[in-house]
């Protein structure tokens, strides 16, 4: 993928019930669910890709295997060497938990760890296209990446020195401290705050839908639930932290009305 490096590239589920998860975010979110490859999904074991409404691949999803990370969404982040930016993350106190694969056809990645815990992938992508899976204000696309922090401030540390992500700025949240934003590459990806009590540190991925009191109707509907929203966030949009039926977190981004 020709993505400069520290661009969000992809998005991936890992669940227990792959055919369940598929019909409930395709309700929710409204993406369409094939393999790789675009057949015709075969079996609960496949890896399946989720694509926005455009016919753009947003999302891959697979059965979490046994003695695996953890179910649940996890992120990929472009980069130009693989093996480079998975020893750079050791070295800074991250860890490398899958080393630099290839898969053919793919690309070259590897699952790796940031001091604070949190879990994400390193990708060189094997297309000449550069991916459009993180794309802002297109409906079904990823639209924001947020970052629970075991310290906000050392994460903001480690990732600039890894993928040059920048603070953009920050909005004040009392007694919890802040919520920074990143930048990359000339526009705002996300953004990165104290993991707030109780919760470990992670990811949270966020996907644009239509009209929030929709969406958070759709998640009740199809077994989902709501664990924060809607609240309105700056800008105009409304968010919805959510939990799917298999109890993974992930977000939805949408309009009031």
């Amino acid at each position: 993928m020709t993505n400069p490096h520290g661009t969000p590239i992809w998005y991936e589920l890992m669940t227990s019930d792959p055919d369940a998860a598929s019909a409930f975010y395709g309700h929710v979110v409204g993406w369409s669910v094939g393999s790789y490859g675009g057949a015709t999904v075969a079996g609960p074991d496949d890896y399946r890709i989720f694509s926005a409404p455009d016919g753009e691949g947003v999302a891959g999803m697979m059965r979490a295997p046994e003695g695996g990370p953890a179910p649940g969404w996890y992120g990929y982040i472009g980069v130009d060497d693989v093996d480079a930016a998975a020893a750079k993350v050791a070295e800074s106190g991250g860890a490398v938990d899958m080393p630099p694969t290839t898969l053919d056809g793919v690309g070259r990645l590897a699952m790796v760890a940031d001091p604070g815990g949190a879990r994400f992938y390193v990708m060189k992508g094997a297309s000449p296209e550069p991916s459009t899976s993180f794309k802002r204000m297109a409906p079904g696309h990823g639209e924001w990446n947020e970052l629970y922090a075991a310290d906000d401030k050392a994460a903001l540390a480690f990732y600039a020195d890894q993928f040059g992500w920048q603070k953009d700025g920050a909005m004040p949240m009392g007694p919890m401290g802040e919520y920074s934003f990143l930048s990359h590459d000339g526009g705002v990806i996300g953004a990165v705050m104290p993991a707030p009590p109780g919760e470990r540190p992670r990811w949270n991925y966020f996907f644009r839908v239509g009209p929030i009191e929709e969406a958070k109707a759709r998640i009740e509907e199809r077994g989902g639930s709501l664990a924060h929203g809607p609240i309105e966030v700056p800008g105009g949009d409304w968010v919805i932290y959510a939990l799917d039926p298999q109890g993974l977190h992930f977000g939805v981004v949408g309009s009031r009305g």
